[in-house]
């Protein structure tokens, strides 16, 4: 296994060193602000091209000009201080990193913080990031996702619409000030996740497919052609994206990725991008960068190691406990939900033992099998949420949870979370029930932008159950409306469930091995999850008596006094308890 080829603009000691992939140019020529063009010279057999300029410092700006026509940004800048594209600036990537000896949290251990920089702060910077850290600490997260920051057109993006996939968002700040969160993150024992899209490119500034063949006709996706991974040319491709990565990891400290829908990087060859992906990333220095996937096929491969002929991911998102949690506290049936209409608690308990619902049996919706055994995968590599970008950005006014169901299932549901024996994934500002939704914006440019807003209308045109105004993305106000509001936390009902939040993640490092879990249904939604001699009795509906253990010690409910604005305790019955909503508690057994 060799490693890609390094590419961008590389700070040496006595200059830089340019070198792109651009195998369809017969000249490629330097254009440096304020000095005379360099030409590149072709090196190796994958279209590469290099030139080293002596007496270079970083801070110089710079385009590539392909066989004498028009100057482009580099698609492996560093930096895009005018934005996608204008020119790209070198960047010296040397850092007085602090993190030395820095150890992540295991797999098993890990609670992850899903986040968008420019909303989850007022600031909407890496800097705003940095300023929360101590609060996401407190909170009892050991980990951050960010979602991708990689530079696009516009003021403000959820980031999937990438260009610059080497550049932090000047949006968000410069390449140091990413550094600086990511150093003060491991400060404070918090790993930094980075989301990353390699399975399209953005429509406006994504200026990699000039240089050459990045898209086949072989693959077609929700956005289009596949990205050339099997067809002529692709080991460029394969060699971009792979250096990519390992960039991230090596330049800024990174503990590892989510990897955007992989199930749209489609690769019919020998060895797949994923598998090449995962060999370079594991085969790193220093503790294991985590590889968790968004994939929605339930497919075991996945995780299965290389050496056993699977991908060798980490871990995967499983969708369908938020599914099942959705259908039986919302009522959701519309689009994918229909596959989990009339969810029961022993649909649920199914989940939980297994990690996913979806093991081969057959689709409410098609009647085909879907999904594959989890027998051999771990429930902790089975990253399960009630709240995620995309199953709260994707509704038609990006309501959350907490929006369309009473504070007390949204309690209830939050208890089965956090002691679930997945990892669990909480989106920024679900921990106090956040008022600001987070919808679908951009800012694209006057050509662009119109057909993204009709597109998202006509969407929702006719979504069912749905009759309102879908909120514009290309309206400033989308995009603010987004922005949470911190001191929300410490108003009546939002401070009651951020006390909840924290008293269960409190808890949850005492629950032992995940694989050890026991989960019994007591009722049509009532669950018990026993770990590491601590039970979870959860009644989604309320209504159904719970059978408190002998000797037990009640260690919290949802309607505690410090957990609920206007408690109502369950009520007892010699060894029952019932509660009169939806309602959890949790108890230690007698040892």
């Amino acid at each position: 296994m060799h490693p890609p080829t390094p590419l961008g603009a590389l700070v040496e000691p006595d200059g830089v060193r340019f070198r792109v992939w651009a195998p369809d140019a017969d000249r490629v020529d330097l254009d440096i602000v304020g000095r005379e063009p360099v030409r590149l010279d072709p090196v190796g057999e994958d279209g590469h091209h290099e030139a080293f300029v002596p007496g270079l410092e970083a801070g110089a700006h710079y385009r590539y000009r392909l066989d004498g026509g028009d100057a482009f940004p580099d698609p492996a800048s560093r930096f895009q201080p005018e934005g996608v594209h204008g020119p790209s600036e070198v960047v010296d990537p040397s850092f007085e990193w602090t993190d030395d000896g820095w150890a992540p949290p295991a797999l098993r251990d890990l609670v992850i913080y899903e986040l968008h920089v420019g909303t989850v702060t007022e600031a909407g910077t890496f800097d705003g990031v940095r300023q929360r850290l101590r609060d996401l600490k407190e909170l009892g997260v050991n980990a951050l996702e960010l979602m991708p920051v990689a530079d696009f057109p516009g003021r403000w993006n959820w980031g999937y619409d990438g260009a610059a996939l080497y550049a932090p968002s000047r949006a968000y700040g410069r390449p140091d000030d990413l550094r600086r969160l990511v150093d003060a993150a491991h400060a404070e024992g918090l790993a930094v996740l980075l989301d990353v899209v390699y399975n399209h490119l953005g429509p406006d500034g994504a200026y990699l497919a000039a240089f050459g063949p990045a898209f086949t006709d072989k693959h077609e996706t929700p956005w289009g052609q596949g990205m050339n991974l099997d067809d002529e040319g692709s080991r460029g491709l394969r060699g971009f994206f792979l250096d990519n990565a390992l960039h991230w990891l090596r330049e800024y400290h990174l503990d590892g990725f989510r990897l955007d829908a992989i199930h749209a990087l489609l690769d019919d060859s020998e060895t797949h991008f994923l598998q090449e992906l995962t060999a370079q990333v594991h085969a790193l220095d220093g503790p294991r960068r985590l590889l968790i996937a968004e994939d929605p096929r339930n497919l075991n491969t996945l995780v299965r190691p290389l050496d056993r002929g699977g991908t060798g991911l980490d871990a995967v998102w499983a969708d369908d406990l938020h599914h099942q949690v959705r259908n039986l506290l919302a009522g959701d049936t519309e689009g994918y939900y229909a596959d989990y209409a009339d969810t029961t608690a022993e649909d649920i308990a199914g989940t939980l033992r297994r990690g996913w619902f979806y093991d081969g049996r057959p689709s409410k919706q098609s009647g085909e099998p879907r999904g594959t055994s989890a027998e051999s995968v771990r429930r902790e590599q089975c990253v399960v949420c009630i709240q995620n970008h995309d199953q709260v950005g994707n509704r038609p006014t990006g309501a959350r949870l907490n929006h369309e169901v009473s504070p007390a299932a949204f309690r209830a549901a939050t208890a089965l979370l956090l002691v679930a024996p997945e990892t669990p994934l909480l989106f920024q500002g679900q921990e106090w029930a956040a008022t600001a939704p987070f919808p679908f914006f951009s800012d694209h440019n006057d050509e662009l932008g119109p057909l993204v807003s009709a597109g998202r209308k006509k969407e929702f045109r006719d979504f069912p159950g749905f009759g309102g105004e879908v909120p514009d993305p290309q309206d400033p106000a989308t995009f603010r409306r987004a922005v949470l509001d911190w001191d929300e936390r410490h108003a009546p009902g939002h401070a009651h469930t951020l006390a909840l939040t924290k008293a269960l993640l409190a808890l949850r490092p005492r629950l032992g091995d995940p694989a050890d879990a026991a989960v019994d249904v007591l009722g049509p939604a009532a669950l018990r999850v026993e770990r590491n001699g601590h039970v979870l009795l959860v009644d989604l509906a309320g209504g159904t008596p719970l059978a408190v253990p002998d000797g037990a010690e009640l260690l919290l409910t949802t309607e505690d006094r410090d957990h609920a604005p206007d408690p109502q305790p369950p009520q007892p019955a010699g060894p029952w308890l019932t509660f009169t909503r939806p309602g959890a508690l949790v108890a230690r057994l007698p040892s």
